[in-house]
Order: C-alpha cells, then sequence, then structure tokens
C-alpha cells in the first residue's frame, strides 16, 4: 500500500498530513503528486471527494518549501484559482493545514468581502493566493497585486468555471502571469472545451484520470420520485426529511428564489433550515455553512453555487428539489454524500418539464435511476426564458400577466416628460 512518504514529498510535509490524519494518498493524489514534483503541467480528471486539493495542493508546497525567496510587495507566488467562494475558502481551509509550521502563507480574495481589506492583506506579498476570478480581476484593475511573480498556476473544478463564462477572465489574468511557469488543471468532467483550454494554458500536459466522467462515488445509492408539480414536491420533501431530523440533508433548488422559498417553507414546518445562494452576501452564506457543518442546522437549501463547494462527510442524503440544467450537476451535487467512505442517499424529485433532464443525466450516468415512487407523468414541454420562467427581461415578453390574465398596465404617455423634469430640477 503507498504511502505519502513514497511519493517524494517533504518529511515536514508528511509529517503534517500524517498528524492531520491522512494515512495513506487517495488513486488521483498517487498518480498526480509525483508528476507535478516532476514540474510537468497535469490535466487531472477526478470526481469530487477523491482528494484533488492534496493532490495538488501538496507537491505546490512542497516546492514553495524549497524557494526562500523573499516576498516582493503586492507578489504571489502560486495562484489557485476556483469558480465560487465556498470551494475558494474550502481549498484554503485544507492548505493552510498542510503549511502549518512553515513560513508559507495561504490568503484568499472572493467577492462579497471589503476589497479594501484585501488590498491591505496582500499588499506585503504571499506565497498562496487561492480567488474567484472576478475579484481577482478586480485587485488587478486597481494594481493592488502583481502576478509576475506566479510561476504556479492551478485551475480547480475547470469545467465549472467554464459553465460560469470565466474563460474570458481567464484571458484577462493569465498574461499576468510569471514565465515559465507549472499549470495544473483539475476537473470532476471533461467537455469538449477542457481540450482548448488545456491546449491553451498548459504545455505538453500529463493526463491523468482515476473515475470516468458521469460515475458516482460507490457508496451513493440513488433513486427518484416522479411527483406532478412544486407543491408535491414540498410535501414529499417534508414527509421524507421527517424520518429522520436529525440526518444531515442538503437539498438543491435550480434558482436563488425557489431555494429562499422552500428554505422558509421548511423552517415554518419546524426544521432546523438555512439556505446559502448567489443572493446571499459572504457573511450570510458563511454563518448558513458553519450552522450546517456544526449540525446546529440539519437542512441547507442551495443552488449549484453550492455543487462543489461543501465537503462535510456528515451530508447522509441530497435531495434534488429540481432537477440541475446541466446533466454534469447532478453528479456533482450528489457527490457531496457519501464523503470519506460514509453511506449516503441521493433522491430525486421529477416532474413532467423535468423528464428530459431526467434522460440527459442518465445518459451521463449510463444509468437507469431506480424509481422510488410516483407515477410517470406526461411529459411537459419546459418554458424558455420569455414564456413565463421568470428570466425574461422586464417589460419584454417574460413578464408575468396579473392574477385573472389582465395585462399589466401601459406607462402613462406623461411619465417620460416627468421623468425629464425631474432630472433637470436634481442638475439644477
Amino acid at each position: 500500500m503507498t504511502q505519502f512518504a513514497e511519493l517524494g514529498l517533504d518529511p515536514k510535509l508528511v509529517t503534517t498530513v500524517t498528524e492531520a490524519g491522512y494515512e495513506t494518498p487517495t488513486p488521483i493524489q498517487i498518480k498526480a503528486i509525483p508528476l507535478v514534483l516532476d514540474g510537468r503541467d497535469v490535466m487531472g480528471l477526478a470526481q469530487t471527494g477523491t482528494g484533488k486539493t492534496a493532490a495538488f495542493g501538496l507537491p505546490l508546497i512542497h516546492q514553495l518549501l524549497r524557494n526562500h525567496d523573499k516576498r516582493q510587495p503586492k507578489s504571489v507566488k502560486a495562484l489557485i484559482l476556483a469558480p465560487t467562494r465556498e470551494l475558494v475558502n474550502q481549498i484554503a481551509e485544507n492548505l493552510r493545514a498542510y503549511v502549518q509550521g512553515t513560513h508559507l502563507k495561504v490568503r484568499t480574495v472572493v467577492g462579497g468581502m471589503s476589497i479594501n481589506k484585501q488590498i491591505s492583506m496582500l499588499a506585503p506579498g504571499i506565497d498562496i493566493l487561492v480567488a474567484t476570478p472576478g475579484r481577482l480581476i478586480d485587485l488587478l484593475d486597481r494594481k493592488a497585486i502583481r502576478l509576475d511573480t506566479a510561476t504556479f498556476l492551478v485551475l480547480d473544478e475547470a469545467d465549472q468555471m467554464l459553465d460560469m463564462g470565466f474563460i474570458h477572465a481567464l484571458r484577462r489574468i493569465a498574461p499576468e502571469l510569471g514565465t515559465p511557469r507549472q499549470t495544473m488543471l483539475f476537473s470532476a468532467t471533461m467537455p469538449k472545451q477542457m481540450e482548448e483550454l488545456s491546449r491553451a494554458y498548459l504545455t505538453d500536459p500529463a493526463k491523468v484520470q482515476v473515475t470516468p466522467p458521469g460515475k458516482a462515488a460507490d457508496k451513493v445509492t440513488q433513486g427518484l420520485y416522479y411527483v406532478p408539480g412544486r407543491n408535491e414536491k414540498i410535501m414529499l420533501l417534508i414527509d421524507l426529511l421527517g424520518h429522520d431530523k436529525d440526518a444531515l440533508s442538503l437539498v438543491f433548488s435550480r434558482t436563488k428564489h425557489g431555494a429562499e422559498k422552500l428554505m422558509k417553507q421548511l423552517v415554518a414546518e419546524g426544521f432546523k433550515a438555512v439556505s446559502i445562494h448567489g443572493n446571499k452576501s459572504q457573511g450570510q452564506r458563511d454563518r448558513a455553512l458553519a450552522a450546517f457543518r456544526s449540525g446546529e442546522a440539519r437542512v441547507l437549501v442551495a443552488t449549484d453555487v453550492a455543487a462543489r463547494g461543501i465537503d462535510i462527510p456528515g451530508v447522509s442524503h441530497v435531495y434534488n428539489f429540481d432537477l440541475p440544467e446541466v446533466a454534469d450537476n447532478y453528479v456533482h451535487r450528489i457527490g457531496r454524500t457519501a464523503r470519506a467512505g460514509a453511506d449516503g442517499d441521493a433522491i430525486s424529485f421529477v416532474s413532467g418539464v423535468e423528464l428530459g433532464l431526467l434522460r440527459d443525466i442518465e445518459k451521463v450516468m449510463k444509468i437507469e435511476i431506480p424509481i422510488l415512487g410516483g407515477t410517470r407523468p406526461a411529459e411537459e414541454k419546459r418554458p424558455t426564458r420569455n414564456q413565463g420562467g421568470g428570466g425574461g427581461r422586464r417589460g419584454g415578453a417574460g413578464r408575468k400577466p396579473r392574477a385573472g390574465g389582465a395585462a399589466a398596465p401601459k406607462p402613462r404617455a406623461d411619465a417620460a416628460p416627468a421623468r425629464r423634469r425631474r432630472r433637470r430640477r436634481k442638475s439644477a
């Protein structure tokens, strides 16, 4: 059985890892760590919960420990990019455990926090920076950070960064980095764009794959219920959660508004529930995760913003209240349970408008998800953004009609002149 000491890591680092409770490296760590230590660019493919952070973090720290160059003001030696605030914080938490007792400093920059405090924190220079792309660009634009000293770049959950449109941010950031540099790209899935990304930013990368794309963790038990609509979904969820109120359950909603509404409905039914989504401030998201992690809250309702940012071994159930729009996200969602060798259940609610999404998921998973209950509904056409889905622009076809079918009133004819008069008064 391979041990961390056999991978060529610094003895101090091996001791730290062992004391942190890591006994044997995972398959992705066994394959990736020696390649990174050899200076190779690496493209790693592995499902969530397989130890990817240590796979790039440990050899990265090993190399930085051998670099005793003095930190320069506003400088960074290694940059790690991740798509969400939660994932940034999770990566940094792991890395800080690895660098305990060393001279290395790990810092984070994410949106939703005071940029002035981040500017002050970056001023002396740091060793490892974990960041979301958007906030990093804000800091670059303010000349609060320099990346020309960064000779290590890690793109974690790169497929999700592509899904979220961060490729444009990467094109802005990459030219600022130092050369030559070592680049590592880690992902749970491998869409076609990933090959293009690797060609653009990696040099002769070694490819490491330990699990086929679309494969769930071995100990996740999957199942689905056919449910007519939202109200019936809520009743079923309340019933299932009520079977074991002490269990840690993660519930996924498709929209921010839907997640918040569902959380409040569960609280009204007596459940200790919290929510995280894009409309929450970073402080609110951190407090919700802390309450869930400590067990103070037993149910966390989330959008896909959290699908790869939660590493809590005790999550026993994942409920897909709404199926994800992107089939690959199903894999990431259910990967939040059955972590660290534990068992877990992943239960999905499927309505008539979601049958197409279910087909896409089963195609990616290469399985038929077992039916736990309900009658298969008639397939319904999914509404487009401009067909009452709430995603249309204001004033356009996406505006919902008033109760009773009455059309929204037209603006008064004198509204525009009145606005002009107000502007003139303000400018006077």
